[in-house]
């Protein structure tokens, strides 16, 4: 009696070398059974075709089980208690399931990555062992595919065809899961569920990319500077950042970006089209990003808070650049005159100052301007839209910075203290023109007549004394100025308002200049008491 069981023959197998399971297409041959079925999956052959409606399958008890469908035979329909989803067979049922709970328990011996099934370990096993995975190869661009299916599917890149179409909205997809994974926006479904805090997620992957903010995992680390990501996509992108790539360029301008999505939102600038509206307020945007952002506005949600002073920001570059004033790290720096900035987007305006270049023009009056904010803001004046509404004496700004400088007059706070001297500002703008003081720069020039300035604002000021023009009209008198914050300051006498309280006895000023003067008799009185 022979009393070697079929798994010591199998094994023996791996000794001998012996292969008798010949594939006769190609003449491959194998040690078992089930690897030379698996291979007739690889090639895509089904030798088993249903005589009734001559569907094929690559092996003849898959054959058997479809022909259940014809005779009315009992299936054994087994569920999925988690999503649903059916199945005719218990092992792949039992697969799926591993797609809900995480679960990988086959484990290469050699590397320790894991995998949910037993061939997708064995095709990973190949990469060890030198055997040829690759034998599938495109004829277009000559990529190259471990399965036939993978190589028809990729075909459709290139042709084009999209066979798998959404019968809600008409959306097509390459892909047969990424129209299942489509279809759950139009249902609501999230199937996959993260068992640490319960969000659940359209897609696996998905969820595998959530599970790494619990575990902090970072697999993807960039070669040139060693940053780490959670996602293999944010890798690629920021390894634009050194090497310059911009392959997404806008046919309208020639404008190129990094990423495809920030193609798409610039576009939207010249097409006018902004489709995400916000639900509270009726505001539209050109991306959904910035409509997540204003949502915060109305919800009042500051997740990003600073380690050192406790501050609060709706967004974590909101944060990142906050950081940089209790580090004093300016990583930006012109290249033309050596001055560093906190922001990218503040050496970009800079640099426009000095080939004189503002882009951005106003449709009403033609004022132009260096950035796109600057022209937002400007855009109010004509507008008169003041969104921004202080809690505390109801006065109304055009911009949110302006309500955050001017809440400061109420709590006092002046946050930003100068190194040198240590006088304390309301607001960073301040604390940076206070420092010129010290340093004696002066780097707006009058083309005129040479007169320099500390402020750019004082420059268009004094330049409006070669030319005359005075821009800022009150309506009540038609009395005209220069700045519009002479203008401001002219409107109180109109209007009576004293927003410059003293903290001492209360007595209230038009001007900032007059509180300050007052200022001096209580210190005068303090020294003398």
């Amino acid at each position: 009696m022979d009393t070697k069981g079929p798994e010591l023959i199998c094994h023996s197998r791996v000794h001998t070398d012996e292969k008798p399971f010949v594939f006769a297409t190609c003449g491959k041959a194998f040690t078992t059974e089930s690897d030379l079925q698996q291979h007739k999956v690889n090639t895509g052959e089904k030798p088993f075709v249903c005589a009734s409606c001559g569907k094929s399958y690559t092996t003849e008890g898959s054959l058997r089980r479809h022909y259940r469908i014809h005779t009315g035979e009992e299936l054994n329909v087994l569920v999925c208690e988690t999503c649903g989803k059916t199945f005719t067979q218990r092992d792949h049922l039992l697969q799926h399931d591993r797609i809900h709970t995480g679960e990988k328990p086959f484990v290469c011996a050699t590397c320790g990555k894991a995998y949910t099934t037993e061939g997708s370990l064995r095709r990973h096993n190949r990469i060890h062992t030198g055997e040829d995975l690759r034998v599938f190869v495109c004829a277009t661009c000559g990529k190259t595919f471990t399965r036939r299916y993978q190589l028809l599917q990729h075909d459709r890149i290139h042709t084009g065809d999209k066979p798998f179409v959404c019968i809600t909205c008409g959306k097509a997809f390459i892909h047969k899961c990424d129209l299942c994974a489509h279809e759950r926006i139009h249902t609501g479904e999230k199937p996959f569920v993260c068992v640490t805090c319960g969000k659940a997620f359209t897609r696996q992957s998905h969820l595998y990319q959530h599970h790494r903010i619990h575990t902090g995992e970072k697999l993807f680390a960039c070669a040139t500077c060693g940053k780490t990501f959670t996602l293999r996509s944010n890798l690629h992108q920021h390894d634009k950042i050194h090497t310059g790539e911009k392959s997404f360029i806008c046919a309208t301008c020639g404008k190129a970006f990094i990423r495809k999505c920030d193609l798409f939102s610039h576009e939207r600038i010249h097409s006018g089209k902004k489709p995400f509206a916000c639900a509270t307020c009726g505001k539209t945007f050109t991306c959904q990003s910035y409509l997540r952002q204003h949502n915060k506005i109305h919800t009042g949600e500051k997740p990003f808070a600073c380690a050192t002073c406790g501050k609060a920001f709706t967004q974590r570059i909101q944060l990142q650049r906050h950081d940089r004033i209790h580090t004093g790290e300016k990583p930006f720096i012109c290249a033309t005159c050596g001055k560093t900035f906190t922001r990218q987007a503040d050496l970009h305006k800079h640099y426009r100052e000095h080939i004189g270049e503002k882009p951005f023009a106003c449709a009403t009056c033609g004022k132009t301007f260096t950035c796109q904010k600057y022209l937002r803001q400007h855009d109010k004046i004509h507008t008169g839209e003041k969104p921004f509404v202080c809690a505390t004496c109801g006065k109304a700004f055009a911009q949110q910075s302006h309500l955050q400088r001017h809440d400061r007059i109420h709590t006092g706070e002046k946050p930003f203290v100068c190194a040198t001297c240590g006088k304390a500002f309301a607001c960073s703008s301040d604390l940076r023109k206070h420092e010129m003081i010290h340093t004696g720069e002066k780097p707006y020039v009058c083309v005129t007549c040479g007169r320099a300035f500390t402020r750019q604002s004082h420059l268009y000021q004094h330049h409006m004394i070669h030319t005359g023009d005075k821009p800022f009209v009150c309506e009540t008198c038609g009395k005209a100025f220069y700045s519009q914050g002479n203008l401001c300051q002219h409107k109180r006498l109109h209007t009576g308002e004293k927003p410059f309280v003293c903290s001492t006895c209360g007595k209230a000023f038009t001007q900032r200049i007059q509180l300050q003067q007052h200022d001096r008799i209580h210190t005068r009185e303090k020294l003398v008491a």
